[in-house]
């Protein structure tokens, strides 16, 4: 649980610090995911946590 929530921890200070240095691109990447297809952002999503659990997978063994 603790590895859980030092991962929960790392993602919030980097989607923190992309905010901070840089809102106004931020702001346009928010508005363009809106304009993006359901499926794309779906695919999207997917291939990240396979990418996530393979990164995971290769540190913890």
């Amino acid at each position: 649980m603790s590895d859980f929530l030092a991962a929960l921890g790392l993602v919030f200070m980097i989607e923190g610090l992309v905010f901070a240095a840089f809102p106004v691109q931020a702001k346009r990447a928010m508005a363009s995911v809106l304009e993006t297809p359901e499926t794309t952002l779906r695919a999207i999503g997917i291939g990240s946590a396979i990418i996530g659990l393979a990164m995971v997978w290769l540190v913890r063994s």
